[in-house]
């Protein structure tokens, strides 16, 4: 049996506390789809750390940890995350696996996806720059090296086959950055990656799933930048919804149960690309200072905004989210009013349905006042001592989505979080 967690927005709705609270239930946590511009934020011991490659359930050590096929890995980030969770006293080599069929980040996607993105100028996408869309473009072009070719006696000239390909693309954009550092850096934890335990990962999840084990996986980003149906262009270069697991992972539709999907109370977007419901005043300044919304990765201060029930039941739609967890709830707990967004104005005519390439039309979104609760949230544990303003705000986010809340997260810790 499968369940899985991802988000539903424009990521950053705090999957990575979720997937650490819920793994405690499951044998097996594994990562379906997305590369190191995942930025999965937990509190282990009263120590931050961020994990961009590793599933959220490391910590677990009875559990077991697999990256899928469905991921693009880099190596050097991979090193330095093993590194952190080891001087955190865990012993990742007993629990982390590596699917053999998972594409390689190399140094020069790396440059590649920096060079793009300085040529689109004012156009540009808001990418991670960590190389994540050229590697995903050379594994559908058929081009790309994986984990299992390390093993091949042939890999040094399949990869300098790969970089003077590279090379001549950069040439094209004039890229004169030395990246032989990046490359020293690349084969030193290529040495690493070859130590840790690489599997045929689709067998090895299906010999779990046969076994009984209950597996949990684990989305990156948001349902809101998957590639075919986020706000493109301005979005991820994976699929980053429930669909992205069966392809992620290598196992088939009817073995997935549950469909968590995770939101924040309100919204946010890190880069470029619509945002109907953005807020460019005071409101939305105490959200991003008051939630810390700066991106885990990048550090890039996030554009905040009421949360888009339009968007939400977009994803809650072509998910089939069975189930919600609210993240953030807190942070609005200094505001008197809320407001959300239940439909959109295109150009003068009202629709509830996320139209094609928003970016090109003119949205106003049409909002619903509700009274704020004003009130410390933060040490409830129970629905029950929740003020009746909030529950009357989850009851008619219930109502419209069609898809109940069934837990809210008050706070970082990993005991935050109230279930409905």
């Amino acid at each position: 049996m499968v369940d899985v967690i991802l988000g539903l927005q424009w990521g950053d709705e705090g999957k990575g506390k979720i997937v650490d609270f819920f793994a405690k239930d499951y044998d097996v946590v594994a990562r379906f789809q997305g590369g190191p511009n995942a930025g999965h934020t937990l509190y282990v011991n009263n120590t931050k750390i961020v994990l961009h490659q590793i599933p959220s359930g490391i910590f677990h050590t009875d559990k077991i940890n697999l990256i899928g096929n469905g991921v693009v890995l880099d190596a050097v980030t991979l090193k330095k995350e093993c590194d952190a969770v080891a001087a955190l006293g865990f012993d990742y080599r007993k629990n982390l696996y590596i699917s053999e069929r998972t594409h390689l980040i190399l140094p020069t996607h790396r440059a590649l996806d920096k060079a793009s993105e300085l040529a689109k100028g004012s156009e540009k996408i808001g990418s991670t720059l960590k190389g994540i869309g050229p590697a995903y473009m050379d594994k559908t072009g058929r081009n790309g090296l994986r984990v299992g070719d390390l093993l091949d006696k042939s890999f040094t000239t399949q990869y300098i086959k790969l970089r003077l390909k590279h090379q001549r693309l950069l040439d094209s954009f004039n890229f004169q950055e030395d990246i032989s550092a990046w490359e020293e850096e690349f084969f030193e934890a290529l040495e690493f990656l070859k130590e840790l335990k690489i599997v045929n990962g689709e067998y090895f999840i299906n010999e779990q799933i046969a076994a009984g084990k209950r597996v949990l996986a684990e989305g990156a980003q948001g349902s809101m930048l998957d590639v075919d149906f986020g706000t493109f262009p301005f979005v991820t270069s994976s699929n980053t919804i429930s669909a992205g697991v069966c392809s992620g992972l290598g196992i088939a539709p009817q073995k997935i149960k549950e469909i968590i999907g995770i939101t924040k109370a309100y919204c946010t977007r890190v880069g470029s690309g619509p945002f109907p419901t953005e807020l460019h005043d005071a409101t939305g300044d105490f959200l991003r200072n008051t939630g810390n919304e700066f991106g885990s990765t990048t550090g890039r201060p996030r554009r905040c905004g009421w949360i888009d029930l339009v968007a939400l039941h977009f994803a809650c739609m072509i998910n089939g989210v069975t189930q919600i967890v609210m993240t953030k709830a807190d942070i609005l707990d200094g505001l008197d009013t809320l407001q959300v967004c239940n439909a959109y104005n295109v150009n003068g005519v009202e629709t509830k349905q996320v139209p094609f390439q928003m970016n090109k039309l003119n949205i106003t979104p049409v909002l619903h006042s509700f009274k704020g609760w004003y009130t410390d949230i933060t040490q409830s544990t129970t629905f029950d001592s929740m003020p009746a303003e909030m529950k009357t705000y989850i009851d008619y986010l219930n109502n419209y989505l069609n898809v109940p809340v069934k837990y809210i997260s008050n706070g970082p810790g990993r005991e935050q979080l109230v279930t409905i």
